[in-house]
């Protein structure tokens, strides 16, 4: 093994027909239609981890895509993250047919009580026996805000701001409430709880105000495995401070690097440690055994790509609507509330004067992330090259048409990546955090450790 670090796979996925690669649920093969099914779900778990996947990345959004065109109805045509199931409801059922597999959930905060949240989430953790993880958003798009009953999106910034507040009572429920010690199941006393060890929790702030003992018992890592995705640099802040999970597009190398070096050395002015964040990027893998087979299976999933699906959902994460422009009219971002960091990865990829033919371009499956197409052994040493040139930690793979792509990489790619002793041959023990830092807790040192007991 030497120095060389194990590469880590997350399937990255939604409880949906269309997540990332638009228009390929209508690929023959594709099973994704099947998303209101258990037993789709609980197949997938079990075959993610005969291949020893990290985890299922669930995404989530609680609104329509309706930027572009100003209406829903390209959405809803082309299945663009609609219908969209809760995907906290499918963890328990993958979890009870599996005994290593992650699950991170997407669960959008600025909608959430944080006092009911703190309960679901720790719930999930006893149930899994802590393989439950969460990625913190804010979310980005205004019909979830007037869903909810409010006027519209709070400024980026600002929607981090009440994120802060938020992870404090959070921090404060799922670590102070309750002392490691507070239940001693004592029958023939017949005391359940120590009364003395569970603390109330009172908050007054901008934004929250609480009074409460958390309803649960401590879990196995009382805090979820917390992942966040900004690269804004707001995002980035709020990430070096919270997050132990980085989640980043797959753009060009460098620009993922200088993410990467940025977080971790935010965390460590933090009094984090670098190693205490990892990083994972965006992948869409189209491979075969040979580069001729790749390259066909991506023509004929390309022939089943949407084009109109890529600007719909692009639309809504850039806060721009695309249907107002033709091809080469240069695009204005303006002062975008949605996805901030989306909108400055597209200008470092296509410069300032960006176009819809431009964007077009790198919509090849539907989607702005460009695909890693080649055989097993290419896709092995692209894999090994952004290890090593861009220092991340492992990589969402977003699914094309499932469950083949998931399939193609557990039977082509992993075996030869543990031939080059860059994947690993078995689970190790433990928690979700335990398997990924050695420990089931978040560390003395994290932002959450002075509010415990």
């Amino acid at each position: 093994m030497g120095n060389k670090r194990e590469i880590r796979f997350n399937a990255f996925d939604m409880n949906t027909v269309g997540h990332i690669q638009q228009g390929l649920w209508a690929h023959p093969r594709d099973q994704s239609h099947r998303y209101a099914e258990l037993r789709y779900w609980t197949d997938y778990a079990k075959k993610l981890e005969a291949g020893l996947f990290d985890g299922i990345f669930l995404a989530d959004v609680v609104g329509i895509n309706d930027v572009y065109g100003g209406s829903s109805a390209a959405a809803l045509k082309g299945a663009v993250q609609v219908p969209v199931n809760d995907p906290m409801m499918l963890v328990p059922a993958m979890a009870a047919v599996t005994e290593h597999l992650a699950f991170g959930v997407t669960v959008n905060l600025t909608y959430e009580p944080p006092f009911l949240f703190a309960r679901r989430m720790s719930t999930l953790d006893h149930l899994t026996g802590g393989r439950i993880g969460w990625n913190i958003v804010t979310g980005y798009l205004d019909s979830a805000a007037k869903a909810i009953g409010l006027d519209g999106m709070a400024a980026h910034d600002d929607r981090y701001d009440l994120a802060d507040e938020y992870m404090e009572i959070m921090y404060r429920l799922w670590e102070g409430s309750w002392a490691d010690d507070a239940v001693v199941f004592d029958r023939a006393g017949h005391t359940y709880i120590d009364p003395s060890k569970v603390h109330k929790v009172t908050h007054k702030g901008k934004q929250y105000n609480l009074d409460a003992l958390h309803l649960c018992e401590p879990s196995p890592q009382r805090t979820p495995v917390l992942y966040q995705a900004g690269s804004s640099t707001r995002g980035r802040q709020f990430a070096a401070t919270h997050a132990e999970c980085i989640f980043v597009n797959g753009q060009k190398v460098e620009g993922v690097k200088s993410i990467v070096n940025d977080i971790r050395a935010r965390a460590v002015e933090y009094g984090r440690e670098a190693d205490d964040v990892q990083v994972f990027v965006g992948a869409t893998i189209v491979t075969g055994r040979t580069e001729k087979e790749a390259r066909e299976k991506f023509e004929d999933y390309r022939a089943y790509a949407s084009s109109e699906g890529a600007l719909v959902h692009a639309a809504a994460s850039l806060g721009i609507d695309f249907a107002k422009y033709d091809l080469d009219e240069p695009i204005e971002t303006g002062k975008s509330t949605a996805i901030v960091s989306n909108v400055e990865a597209m200008t470092r990829t296509a410069g300032p004067q960006w176009t819809k033919r431009k964007l077009l371009e790198q919509m090849v499956l539907g989607s702005r992330q460009a695909p890693m197409i080649g055989s097993a052994e290419q896709i092995a040493d692209n894999l090994a090259a952004w290890m090593d040139n861009a220092g991340v930690d492992g990589f969402n793979l977003s699914r094309t048409v499932v469950p083949e792509c998931f399939d193609d990489v557990i039977e082509l790619v992993i075996p030869i990546l543990q031939e080059r002793g860059l994947y690993k041959t078995g689970y190790r023990d433990g928690t979700f955090r335990e398997k990924l830092f050695g420990a089931p807790r978040l560390p003395g040192r994290h932002v959450a450790a002075k509010y415990r007991v």
